[in-house]
């Protein structure tokens, strides 16, 4: 049976029910309705014409009276209902056919009266009893009445608690399974026992459910082996690797991240880093978001007996919806181990050190040697000689430069710079730099121009390195700048900061190249100076170590401002 023929057969079933209530009411009603009027109709006319029967033995015009009575008793001669009142009607006749030859109308009249109200006595006794049984068939029809009043209310009462079930269970059962599908069981059958269409479409749900489980089933395989290669590969990789999903959960962690981070894959795959990052301090360092404008150092983690060092590098995961939006899915964290590097590093750094030191005996050696024979009591030279003595002493002071920029350099890399922290006067530090490069200004024909307020407050610096810094951009602003140019120095206060601006007139330096300006031996392409590419870099450390910034702001063809930001003592 089809659903709507269901529900069409249900609707019948009630209009039954309702119409067999309006029929047997309606019948029982009208049953009592036609038994009522039957006493009215018969036993009331019997009284009617008794009493007019009496009224004209009242009367005294005789013969109307007569023809009254007889009219009157001819109709209850015709209406005779009730057991016993035949007889008593031929006794009326009798005595009204006696009434009429008597002489003695009182007599007669008064046993004719006794009659008639004989009559009167048992129709009135009539309706008494007529109306009892009417008020037992009342009783009896309000009773049939009720009972099938209550049987079909049980029946409409279980019709309507069962029938929309008995509709709405596939549903639910279809339901359940569509949720189940949705859940990826695709072992869930729906089983409806009916010819509906409810059950075409449990039939069609199981057959897309089988098919759905058989191509769970043939590429469940393929999915594991998949998984299982790049399990592989993940712990075969000597790297530590951390995967996390977008909530933050550990979703593969590898044998050598379990190895320094000290924990177990029981209690790491599956659990949220924020929670283990609460009882490990690694955990805690590898999640912690980096601030983008701060210098990221490298990790020093005990790894294969010793001390090494790691480099993290967090791998965003995102992917393309259909909407083109971008959406992440979770972050890759992987330790690189640059601890070999770490080590070169190190013995270059040393050797470096070593190296300047030892140079800087020799060099020094010869500088006095120039000067003694520069002194004219060694004897006289003469000009080719003194062109030859030169060359020697400024290639020779170019290495001893080279040598200091190099073990202050060794100084950074190692981490043992010794600063001398003190309330230092910017105008004094400022003047130190300005006579330092006094000479080299004059000989290039440069004049460097100052403007410093005379309230400068104090600041808190190493003045021998914020000195060595100030030098180093004055003399690559003099070295980069035209003969006849200006070089611009300010010294400003501005929110319990000091700036120190050295500004050039210079060809500038191009943007794409700005960024690695503080690089260590980096120098711009196209430069024709020469340089070892090491002040920037050394005084950006010398500065930052201080708690202060250098910033720089050029555009090609108008010069370069570099500046130097110290704290307020």
């Amino acid at each position: 049976m089809k659903v709507k023929h269901k529900i069409r057969t249900g609707l019948l079933f009630l209009l039954t029910i309702i119409i067999l209530l309006a029929f047997s009411g309606s019948y029982y009603i009208n049953k009592l309705a036609d038994e009522s009027k039957d006493i009215v109709k018969e036993n009331y006319n019997t009284l009617l014409y008794t009493q007019k029967m009496i009224q004209a033995l009242d009367e005294t015009d005789g013969q109307s009276a007569l023809n009254l009575f007889e009219e009157n008793l001819a109709k209850q001669e015709n209406n005779v209902t009730e057991p016993g009142e035949g007889e008593s009607t031929k006794a009326v006749r009798n005595s009204f056919e006696a009434y009429k030859g008597s002489n003695d109308k009182a007599t007669a009249s008064k046993e004719l009266r006794e009659k008639i109200l004989h009559i009167q006595e048992l129709n009135m006794n009539a309706i008494v009893t007529k109306n009892e049984a009417i008020t037992h068939k009342t009783k009896t029809s309000f009773a049939y009445i009720t009972i099938l009043g209550t049987v079909c209310f049980l029946l409409s009462f279980t019709f309507v608690v069962n029938f929309p079930r008995w509709i709405a269970e596939p549903i639910t059962l279809i339901s359940e399974g569509i949720n189940e599908i949705t859940a990826k069981n695709y072992k869930a059958r729906i089983h409806i026992k009916s010819n509906d269409e409810f059950s075409d479409v449990a039939r069609a749900f199981n057959q897309m459910a089988s098919q759905l489980d058989a191509w769970e089933n043939s590429n469940l395989a393929q999915l594991m082996f998949e998984k299982s290669r790049i399990d592989t590969l993940i712990n075969n990789m000597h790297d530590p690797v951390i995967g996390l999903d977008e909530t933050g959960k550990v979703i593969f962690i590898n044998d050598e991240a379990l190895k320094i981070t000290g924990l177990k894959a029981v209690d790491t795959i599956g659990k949220n880093a924020t929670d283990i990052a609460n009882r490990n301090d690694l955990v805690r360092s590898l999640i912690q978001q980096e601030n983008p404008s701060s210098k990221v150092e490298p990790l020093k983690i005990y790894a294969d007996n010793k001390e090494s060092y790691f480099e993290k590098e967090v791998v965003r995961i995102s992917i393309k919806q259909d909407s083109g939006t971008v959406r992440s899915i979770g972050d890759v964290i992987v330790l690189k181990n640059i601890t070999p590097f770490k080590e070169l590093d190190a013995a270059k750094t040393n050797f470096i050190a070593t190296v300047s030191h030892e140079l800087k005996t020799p060099i020094a050696s010869i500088l006095m040697s120039l000067q003694l024979l520069e002194n004219e009591q060694t004897g006289n030279i003469n000009e080719q000689q003194r062109q030859l003595m030169d060359g020697i002493k400024d290639d020779s002071n170019r290495l001893l430069k080279i040598t200091g920029e190099l073990l202050k350099l060794s100084q950074v890399e190692t981490g043992n710079i010794q600063l001398s922290m003190q309330q230092s006067n910017p105008t004094e530090i400022l003047q130190y730099a300005l006579d330092a490069v006094k000479n080299t200004a004059e000989q290039n024909g440069i004049k460097i121009s100052v403007t410093a307020a005379d309230d400068l407050p104090m600041v808190k610096a190493d003045t021998e390195k914020t000195a060595w810094v100030l030098i180093n951009l004055l003399s690559n602003a003099i070295r980069y700048s035209e003969a006849g140019t200006p070089i611009e120095v300010a010294v400003t206060a501005k929110d319990a900061q000091v700036h120190f601006a050295v500004k050039d007139k210079g060809k500038g330096i191009a943007l794409a190249y700005q960024h690695k300006i503080f690089d260590r031996y980096y120098q711009v392409p196209g430069s024709s100076k020469s340089g070892t590419g090491l002040g920037l870099a050394i005084s950006k450390e010398f500065i930052e170590a201080q708690g202060g910034e250098i910033r720089l702001e050029s555009q090609p063809g108008e010069g370069s401002t570099f500046t130097v930001v110290l704290n307020v003592a």
